[in-house]
């Protein structure tokens, strides 16, 4: 038996799992949904920034648009080292896509004008 705390909502409810994938502790279906699939293939949104050049700020934030397998989320985040975008950047635009073939895109979470503009 597998016990966790889940991630879903601010509950924060304590899970137990068992070998049978039968979850208990829950107080709503997305807790069992969440328990099954943090013990079958877990996955994460990951936030991280990169470069910006020409904004008031040096740093650009941005996140994956959905989840990735945790096991890539440290070599997807060192993609990023090498990633600098120019200004004007708008909130939502793609800033790195199809991270390790798996489908998502890192974009920014942020719109930042040019200097200036």
């Amino acid at each position: 038996m597998a016990t966790f705390t889940c991630i879903v909502c601010p509950k924060g409810c304590r899970l137990h799992i068992d070998e049978k994938m039968a979850v208990t502790g829950n107080n709503c279906e997305r807790g069992a949904v969440y328990a099954v699939k943090e013990l079958s293939n877990p996955t994460r949104v990951t936030t991280s920034t990169v470069r910006i050049r020409g904004a008031a700020f040096a740093r650009l934030p941005v996140k994956t648009d959905r989840d990735i397998p945790k096991n890539a989320v440290r070599e997807a985040v060192r993609l990023l080292d090498k990633v600098s975008v120019d200004a004007p950047v708008k909130c939502g635009d793609i800033i790195l896509p199809d991270i390790l073939g798996t489908g998502a895109n890192f974009v920014a979470t942020r719109t930042l004008p040019r200097l200036g503009a």
